[in-house]
């Protein structure tokens, strides 16, 4: 028998679900409806259930033989802070909430993963199934570690995956090394004198100053980094003034770095 034909029996359960989770976006550490949702579907399939880490994290244990070799399977819950404009009937419910990062369909595959291992126990040890809060920003697989999760649930290897809507359906990419680059902010407030417009010399304008330095970060990337190594500076947010006839007295630049290793990191 195919691997997946008991799963694809079940493809219109888990794909509710998934819409479910869709249409009732939570943002980080707010996953309650979302974790109990889980919980109560594991649950109905016999598996044990552990609430409580990192806040509304959960992880589901399945177990089969005698070995202690053991896994995890991983995937996040959290929705954005985003407006959703789809017209579909499962559409987010919640002005300013939207699973646009696909956490829902995460979600959706672990419990497919979870309702399938437990019905077909075809391996000897332990599966941990780990529901991680708050991955956009708000540190929930930390939480976890820091509410101890590795030291409950020890394992061997842990296993994640993310969408990717480039990828065909049904395929997967993989890649020896890394993945997924490190996620780091940063704010920057440059800190000029304000004026009238029309006499600029008299006051000091940050948004200049502003432009220089976006353009100068992306000499970090094209002069200091060694061309082998990947690496992004993004400026996403640059936020001055208020009025037109002003210059400012200040202006703040935000943005993400992205990296591989923390050498490289450093050097940004």
């Amino acid at each position: 028998m195919n691997l997946l034909d008991p799963i694809l029996t079940q493809s219109a359960t888990i794909a509710a679900i998934r819409r479910d989770i869709h249409a009732h976006p939570e943002l980080c550490f707010e996953e309650q409806r979302t974790s109990e949702l889980i919980a109560q579907q594991l649950t109905a399939w016999g598996i044990e259930v552990h609430r409580g880490l990192g806040g509304t994290g959960l992880v589901g244990v399945i177990r089969n033989g005698s070995s202690a070799r053991a896994i995890g399977l991983r995937a996040d819950m959290d929705a954005l802070p985003m407006q959703e404009f789809n017209q579909f009937p499962h559409a987010s419910q919640h002005p300013g909430k939207m699973h646009a990062c696909g956490h829902d369909g995460h979600v959706a595959m672990l419990l497919a993963a979870a309702q399938y291992l437990s019905q077909h126990r075809h391996f000897d040890g332990t599966v941990y199934l780990i529901f991680q809060p708050a991955e956009e920003g708000g540190g929930g697989a930390r939480e976890m570690i820091r509410d101890g999760l590795f030291e409950r649930f020890p394992m061997d290897a842990v296993f994640g995956m993310h969408n990717w809507p480039g990828l065909p359906v049904g395929e997967v990419a993989l890649s020896a090394g890394p993945v997924m680059a490190s996620s780091n902010e940063f704010k920057i407030t440059i800190t000029g004198k304000g004026c009238h417009a029309a006499l600029p010399h008299n006051g000091i304008d940050p948004v200049p100053v502003a432009c220089q330095m976006v353009q100068g970060f992306q000499t970090i990337i094209s002069r200091n980094k060694k061309p082998v190594e990947a690496g992004v500076i993004s400026v996403t947010m640059i936020q001055a003034g208020e009025a037109t006839n002003v210059v400012p007295d200040h202006c703040v630049l935000q943005g993400t770095v992205r990296t591989f290793t923390n050498e490289l990191l450093d050097l940004i």
